[in-house]
């Protein structure tokens, strides 16, 4: 689906550093300086999904094929990058591509990185972003509510939509983001084509010291106080431990590295899940003796579209979808024994997909 989250913020905070951890398929170079990443990466990411690996050992697959998300690397923004400064002008461009935003923020203290708003001040760091977003935002709203006012004057069908841009324009006038408006589905279709930077869902990174990693520091509980009526979530991690972990390609050696720093598991899974769940996805599974895979589509979907990200053929020529709730399959241990329970249902065009549903779908030619 090629659904992207874009991993954003101050130069040096450690956005480089963290795609090369989530990564497996690029590697962004990781340097102290201003414009390290200058053209955007792009990696593939599995969803860590433990409920994959337990359908396999039932099945016996040839292949376990996960579920991905994109996730974008885009060059450090700066003060002034919504009138052009530093790489400001690339830096928006790229991230009106994405549908949502990985903001890492610098919550730890280190003379050797180089820094040039001053002391380490995460709620100053988050602000600037947003601002810069706000204001770009800010421009793009005001040149169609120019464009729409004199069409509103002949079109009562735009006086609506008129009402919703300036709605924009009164919550970006006040420094607060499109997202805090809550505007409904049909209300979005008036800025929808304008992709606005801070109508996007967005995931906070603290990026702590080492010593931090678990407890957090006084840098992400201020970032954690500043985001409460965002209602966003925060992740604290430490950046270069996430990336050490990624490079390890022996599974014991990861074990005994993450054992020695009193891990469960990467936070990197953490992060990784967060993103899937803010771009409002789920995944059903498809279980066969040549595959096990899971599949990704929008919260909500109905059968026929679900079965569409298989092949455009599978919607078209949509009969019935067999389904076996998760819980279910795995209680029962195969697809026979699900049925032979009566746990195999027959479901139609108006059924919506519900999260780790495993399905078999019938479709004509």
């Amino acid at each position: 689906m090629a659904l992207q989250a874009g991993i954003v913020g101050l130069p040096n905070v450690g956005k480089s550093t963290l795609f090369n951890a989530v990564s497996s398929s690029a590697k962004a170079q990781a340097s102290n300086y201003r414009f390290c990443t200058i053209e955007p990466n792009v990696g593939l990411v599995d969803v860590p999904d433990p409920r994959i690996h337990k359908l396999a050992e039932l099945v016996q697959p040839n292949r376990i094929v996960p579920t991905q998300i994109e996730i974008v690397d885009i060059a450090g923004l700066v003060r002034g990058a919504s009138k052009g400064e530093g790489l400001g002008n690339k830096f928006l461009a790229n991230i009106r591509e994405v549908d949502a935003i990985i903001h890492v923020i610098r919550c730890f203290e280190d003379e050797n990185i180089l820094r040039d708003e001053g002391p380490i001040n995460p709620v100053s760091d988050k602000e600037i972003i947003d601002t810069e977003l706000q204001l770009k935002d800010l421009e793009s709203v005001e040149k169609k509510i120019a464009r729409t006012e004199k069409q509103a004057k002949s079109d009562p069908k735009l006086k609506a939509e008129l009402d919703v841009l300036i709605r924009c324009k009164q919550q970006l006038d006040q420094g607060k983001n499109i997202r805090g408006l809550g505007l409904s589905k049909e209300e979005r279709v008036a800025i929808a084509d304008l992709f606005l930077l801070t109508e996007k869902p967005v995931l906070y990174v603290a990026n702590v010291d080492e010593a931090s990693m678990h407890t957090g520091n006084k840098f992400s509980q201020a970032l954690l106080e500043s985001v409460k009526s965002e209602k966003s979530e925060v992740i604290i991690m430490n950046n270069s431990i996430e990336a050490q972990i990624a490079e390890m390609e022996d599974p014991a050696d990861r074990e005994l590295f993450m054992e020695e720093y009193k891990m469960k598991e990467p936070a990197l899974n953490r992060l990784i899940t967060s993103a899937y769940r803010l771009l409002n996805l789920s995944t059903y599974f498809t279980a066969g003796v040549q595959e096990v895979r899971a599949w990704t589509i929008h919260q909500g979907w109905k059968a026929p579209q679900a079965a569409s990200v298989i092949h455009t053929d599978f919607e078209k020529g949509f009969i019935k979808a067999e389904v076996i709730s998760y819980n279910d399959f795995i209680q029962y241990g195969s697809e026979a024994a699900a049925r032979d329970n009566g746990r195999l249902r027959i479901e139609g065009k108006e059924y919506v997909v519900q999260d780790g549903d495993v399905m078999h779908f019938r479709f004509n030619v």
